[in-house]
């Protein structure tokens, strides 16, 4: 009886937590030897700060926000004028002079880094998954970007269709003036569009290391144009859904999700006092909580 209990007392405190494998924070796809300190800087991933910033910070950023204030209608500067000068006085109050040591002693590794990187042509990007960074000689990185445009038949053009995009974008701008206030054109118009980039994120999970396509759209001549129609189509289905409920507020169209959510219970047995587990759409099982 005694063996019994043992067994069952070290069966239950057995750790059956599946275990995770995770891809590690640098991949090193070249040759190049990093030191310790520059594998711990790498490590600390592309969103770590050194919170090095020049001496007078504050006083260019303020210059420049004026001089962008500057370009704007006369009746929108001051509301801006306001808004910067809480925003400059909430940086001036949060900053703190970081330690020089650290600073420049990570400013050095950082330069060591892009160095060793510029003198064997290689590169650093994103995985795909896992957070994690991939060095890569430059060719390879290349090599990857041509071979995706090439496999998803991309045409290609001979001159640059921006400016022309532009114009047609600026065109309807002009022509909807009841859908745009004439005082608020510049807000939907990118001042200084430019052609899409792309950049890839290398896929370690799968076979020969692909890539993942990331398109950047904010340079785009639409780009804003697009958002505004967005938020307009999103904030009327919004106004629609608001009147139906005032006006049907029993109704089970007003909460879809939910009457999907509910369908599978109904489909199950419903004796007194019986717990019901009942299949959802994609197979997952689901229950109602235990009763007290």
């Amino acid at each position: 009886m005694d063996n019994k209990l043992a067994r069952l007392a070290q069966q239950q405190t057995q750790d059956r937590s599946p275990k995770h494998s995770f891809y590690p924070r640098v991949v090193n796809m070249t040759d190049i030897p990093f030191s310790e300190p520059e594998m711990t800087i790498l490590q600390k991933g592309p969103k770590y700060n050194l919170h090095s910033k020049p001496k007078n910070w504050l006083q260019t950023l303020a210059i420049e926000a004026e001089t962008a204030i500057t370009r704007l209608p006369p009746s929108h500067r001051e509301v801006y004028r306001m808004l910067t000068a809480e925003h400059i006085n909430t940086l001036q109050e949060n900053n703190r002079p970081p330690h020089a040591h650290n600073t420049q002693h990570e400013s050095k590794i950082i330069q060591n880094i892009k160095t060793k990187l510029n003198d064997n042509n290689a590169m650093i990007t994103r995985a795909d998954k896992g957070n994690s960074l991939v060095i890569l000689p430059t060719e390879q990185y290349e090599n990857k970007v041509e071979q995706f445009i090439q496999s998803n038949n991309f045409l290609t053009s001979k001159s640059n269709p921006t400016e022309s995009f532009q114009t047609q974008v600026r065109k309807v701008v002009n022509n909807n003036k009841a859908l745009i206030l004439p005082d608020e054109k510049w807000k939907h118009i990118n001042l200084n569009p430019s052609v899409l980039s792309i950049k890839g994120f290398i896929k370690l999970h799968k076979p020969e290391h692909p890539i993942r396509p990331v398109v950047n759209w904010r340079g785009a001549p639409a780009y804003k144009l697009a958002q505004l129609f967005a938020n307009k189509i999103h904030h009327k289905q919004h106004q629609r859904a608001h009147q139906k409920t005032r006006e049907h507020p029993n109704s089970p169209a007003i909460l879809p999700s939910l009457a999907r959510h509910f369908q599978p219970i109904h489909q199950c047995p419903s004796e007194r006092n019986q717990r019901h587990h009942c299949q959802q759409p994609g197979g997952k099982w689901s229950g109602p909580p235990n009763q007290t």
